[in-house]
């Protein structure tokens, strides 16, 4: 059975920018401010790296009853129990990861544009991480996604929809009407001095959209 999944306020992890001293303590400030669900990514980590990360932050999620996405390793999710797996254009390919996870568990996919949207969507993807809507410095070769075309996803695909890349205070408000489900956040969130102030104050932002 798959587990019912918050994606409002969808956190996504980077130790280079985080404030906090580890990424468990950011983890927790971040999900007391009111982040729904955490995914650990973190590219310049080694495997056993990110194997022993995923495990700290495995224990604290479970305690803090918050879902754990882990970003393209489909080992280490399976080694932990994550809750899903989040997969790029780049990455092993959906059908393999479904493969590797089993059913249980949930996957995301990024898109850019309506033809990978409706792939991902097709092939029975969980939810779209859509983007990146603005410039960031976490993505910097990133393609960026207009509002006219997250639109047309959102009209075509029925299934949760996240936006990511540039999703800060300042940002949030523009979404205003265009029936996305949640936010996906990581400097607006991690580099800030108190984590849960700032999870806080960009969740009640985006209740008004």
């Amino acid at each position: 059975m798959k587990p019912e999944i918050d994606y409002t306020l969808y956190l996504v992890t980077d130790r280079e920018l985080m404030s906090a001293d580890t990424i468990e303590e950011c983890v927790e400030q971040a999900v007391a401010g009111g982040c729904t669900v955490v995914q650990l990514r973190e590219k310049t980590a080694s495997s056993r790296e990110f194997y022993q990360m995923a495990v700290k932050v495995r224990e604290l999620t479970t305690r803090l009853k918050t879902p754990l996405v882990i970003n393209d390793r489909a080992d280490i999710a399976l080694a932990v129990n994550a809750d899903g797996v989040h997969i790029g254009q780049e990455d092993l390919p959906y059908n393999e990861v479904r493969r590797v996870i089993g059913a249980d568990k949930i996957i995301g996919v990024s898109v850019s544009n309506l033809p990978e949207a409706q792939t991902a969507a097709d092939m029975g993807a969980d939810y779209l991480g859509v983007g990146a809507m603005f410039p960031t410095g976490t993505k910097t070769e990133a393609n960026l996604t207009s509002m006219e075309e997250l639109q047309r996803i959102r009209e075509k695909i029925d299934i949760p929809i996240v936006v990511i890349g540039g999703i800060n205070k300042n940002t949030i408000p523009l979404f205003k009407g265009t029936g996305i489900d949640g936010i996906a956040v990581v400097s607006a969130v991690v580099s800030q001095k108190d984590p849960a102030s700032a999870a806080r104050e960009l969740k009640l932002l985006f209740q008004d959209v």
